[in-house]
């Protein structure tokens, strides 16, 4: 995978292979990558489709508020049928058809309009930053989901490995007893161990389904033959320039602060509410009495139809609205109060998560380093103690511990492997560096929201339209229920 970033750190690239080399002996030539779980979920996981919905849903508050500056014209049509007249009234037409347009074109609007306008771009320019970190939220999830699997199909062959050398521990104590030399004990000892070893890969193939329901949930597909996943890009080795990049790019932060500024602009708009409003329009009319103007009077000539039409100016200055502006401020001015109070909280969450996935990181890569060194030492020693008891110098329960810390180590070395490589995405994300624009996906053209915006952000006909969506996500119905074989267990 291309991070399109700068050179890898060492010691990024070092747990990456260390992780790689767990898993390469196990992969297939047809295996599924990290990059292709990131791409499949970005063409189809619902929570990130239908995000890109919602936003499509923001970006129509512009034209919508800019509709409230243009020009309306309306026509008005009637008919009439004068069932019962005053009798005195001569000359009353028995029917009539009138039609009416108005133009209004608004002049002045005490800057309600353009503010109006102002504060729905600012949450376009929001939402674009939710989507950011919608896909971020996502990506973080496939990738954790992702390294679920790898982790957990590791521990599900380790204790498998554990029960085929337990069972062989077993069958040679049982052997050892029939000839004297050992004892009742050290055969109870090799049962439990053994009956323990198949309780802890029954509860490992769990966690294996558990993992793999996730990654579907997340993914769209079942995982298949997973690779070990590429190095990650480099990050920053000291937690205080990791958050400068994060308060410069972290989307949850640049949400909230294009937020705060759209709430000023309300108030705006909402002030505006006290000022005069000015509007010029036209009015025409048509009306046809359709013959029946003058009644029965002999000898009347009347016109049936007249035609009418006026120009002017209208100008409406609010002298009491009952209160409406002064609450209409208030609720704006309080609405900023929240984004201001919402921006800081945002800033504060940033800056504690950057700084909490940096210390995370690191501290995997350093444990990683440190279970390997683990298990090459409890490797040697198991050597030793089976050495040791083949002269007298060891029991069998020495043997059966030194087993089990020797397992013990390896499954504690490949979920710091997991924890380094999700913590190192993590702070990707927290830095605003984990969305499909950093990671060079081959999906295609991108998705880009500013396109779907620029469709819309100046259309004035009434009668565009689009047609009605279909489904964007995939669904996970015909998925299998997941499972974890093994080769059969020993009979003992």
């Amino acid at each position: 995978m291309n991070f399109n970033c700068k050179p890898l750190h060492k010691i990024t690239f070092y747990a990456s292979t260390a992780l790689f080399t767990m898993v390469a002996t196990s992969t297939p030539a047809q295996a599924e990558t990290l990059r292709e779980a990131l791409e499949k979920a970005y063409k189809s996981n619902p929570t990130l489709t239908g995000a890109r919905a919602g936003q499509k849903v923001i970006n129509e508050n512009v034209p919508l508020a800019k509709a409230n500056g243009r020009p309306s014209l309306n026509i008005q049509s009637n008919y009439l049928e004068n069932i019962r007249t005053n009798p005195n009234s001569f000359t009353a037409p028995s029917r009539l058809t009138s039609n009416d347009a108005t133009l209004t074109v608004p002049a002045y609007r005490g800057g309600a309009v353009k503010n109006n306008v102002r504060a729905a771009k600012g949450r376009v320019q929001a939402g674009f930053a939710n989507l950011r970190a919608t896909e971020s939220s996502i990506f973080s999830n496939v990738v954790a989901a992702y390294m679920d699997v790898i982790r957990d199909e590791a521990v599900v062959r380790l204790n498998r490995a554990q029960v085929g050398v337990l069972s062989v521990n077993l069958e040679a104590t049982r052997d050892r007893f029939e000839i004297g030399d050992l004892t009742r004990t050290d055969v109870a000892q090799s049962e439990a161990r053994y009956a323990e070893a198949l309780g802890n890969l029954q509860n490992a193939r769990a966690n294996l389904i558990r993992s793999k329901e996730i990654y579907i949930q997340f993914v769209g597909s079942e995982p298949n033959a997973l690779e070990a996943p590429p190095p990650l890009p480099d990050l920053p080795d000291d937690p205080i320039a990791a958050v400068e990049i994060a308060l410069a790019e972290n989307p949850d932060l640049l949400s909230a602060q294009e937020t705060r500024d759209a709430a000023k602009y309300d108030i705006k708009a909402a002030k505006a509410s006290r000022l005069p409003t000015v509007d010029a329009f036209a009015q025409g009319n048509y009306t046809n009495f359709l013959n029946t103007l003058g009644g029965n009077i002999p000898g009347a000539n009347f016109i049936q139809a007249t035609t009418t039409a006026t120009i002017g100016v209208r100008a409406t200055i609010p002298l009491y609205q009952g209160g409406r502006p002064s609450a209409q401020i208030r609720q704006s001015q309080s609405r900023l109060s929240q984004a201001q109070e919402q921006e800081i909280a945002a800033e504060r969450n940033v800056i504690a998560q950057t700084r909490a996935s940096h210390a995370s990181w690191k501290a995997s890569l350093e444990l990683t380093k440190a279970f390997e060194r683990a298990v090459e030492a409890n490797t040697l020693s198991l050597e030793g103690v089976r050495a040791e008891n083949s002269v007298g110098n060891r029991t069998i329960l020495d043997i059966l511990n030194a087993e089990q810390e020797l397992l013990n180590s390896r499954v504690q070395l490949v979920t710091a492997q997991r924890n380094a490589y999700v913590a190192g995405f993590t702070l990707l994300a927290s830095m605003g560096k984990a969305e499909a624009r950093d990671l060079g996906l081959d999906s295609g053209i991108l998705y880009d929201p500013m396109a779907d915006y620029d469709k819309v952000k100046g259309n004035f006909n009434d009668w565009s339209s689009q047609p009605n969506p279909e489904e964007q996500a995939s669904r996970t119905t015909d998925t299998q229920a997941q499972d974890a074989p093994i080769e059969a267990l020993p009979d003992n």
